[in-house]
């Protein structure tokens, strides 16, 4: 492989892809285009679309995400961990001619099962932009990463992301509700409760109950969600990870919801720093890059 190639984050719903040329990114596009949006078509179809015109010479492409899942390209083994994050360069499966699908990681034990497809990438990239113990990886389904001398050591997943989509489109919640806005003190609210009491079930349909009652503006109840669900995850998983002020902790992700978790950490006392997940991802197929060079 070359400092010129190609690298791909195809997710469930999206596709992005960025082109390098000699070290450097020249052009970066993006499709609603992810495996569950393919409509029967073929991904090297796809793929050959979003980068018409980048191929002129052979150039290598390395993706990463659920296009190496049972409903993408190809179902990708996953890797066993703990994990060095150097090795994933060393298990590509090749799905094409100089087209490659970096595999995910999971976590078959006593304790439980656990599973990631492109977070992977994220973190080795991570890793080498901001070293730090522990990732938090927002989403849909947010991450939560050790990582010891650039070792995935383990991880567990927490549908936050989801449960909120949930609530705020098929649950009572939500019926019947205007369009929402941004609300700082809705979300702060919510999230005070979320950090504070470990009982967040009843706290779910108290949303409900405060906006039929006047108490709670009906435009601002998904904020008042977010911040309730965000802060119930942080309080949870900081009870398994123990966290504390001195550790080291990194965001990774796109900027809004990234605050959001940065703001809830803030609360207790942990200043944790942001990095992209764009730049981490790009970090992180540029170090595949470099370690098959070597």
């Amino acid at each position: 492989m070359t400092e010129n190639y190609i690298a791909v984050d195809w997710g469930s719903t999206h596709l992005r892809a960025w082109h390098v040329r000699e070290g450097i990114c020249v052009d970066s596009r993006q499709k609603e285009a992810g495996i569950t949006r393919l409509a029967g078509r073929h991904p090297g179809e796809i793929l050959n679309e979003i980068t018409d015109g980048w191929q002129a010479s052979p150039t290598p492409v390395v993706m990463a995400g659920m296009i190496g899942s049972q409903q993408g390209w190809k179902n990708v083994p996953y890797l066993p961990c703990p994990l060095p994050l150097g090795n994933l360069a060393h298990h590509l499966c090749p799905v094409g001619d100089d087209v490659w699908i970096v595999p995910g990681v999971s976590i078959d034990n006593e304790d439980g099962c656990n599973i990631m497809r492109g977070e992977e990438t994220q973190l080795a990239g991570a890793w080498q932009l901001a070293p730090a113990s522990l990732y938090i990886l927002p989403g849909t389904h947010c991450k939560w990463a050790q990582v010891d001398h650039g070792c995935l050591t383990g991880f567990k997943t927490v549908m936050t992301g989801e449960l909120h989509h949930l609530l705020m489109t098929h649950s009572l919640i939500s019926k019947a509700l205007p369009p929402q806005m941004t609300d700082r003190h809705a979300f702060m609210a919510g999230l005070e409760h979320g950090l504070n009491d470990t009982e967040l079930l009843p706290h779910l349909f108290d949303i409900r109950a405060a906006w039929v009652l006047g108490k709670l503006a009906q435009e601002v109840v998904s904020e008042r969600l977010s911040g309730l669900l965000i802060g119930a995850e942080i309080a949870q998983m900081q009870r398994i990870y123990r966290t504390d002020s001195g550790q080291r902790i990194v965001i990774v992700g796109g900027e809004q919801l990234a605050m959001r978790y940065h703001t809830a950490l803030s609360q207790i006392d942990i200043d944790a720093e942001i990095v992209s997940g764009e730049a981490a991802f790009q970090q992180g197929i540029r170090s595949i890059i470099n370690a098959r060079r070597s």
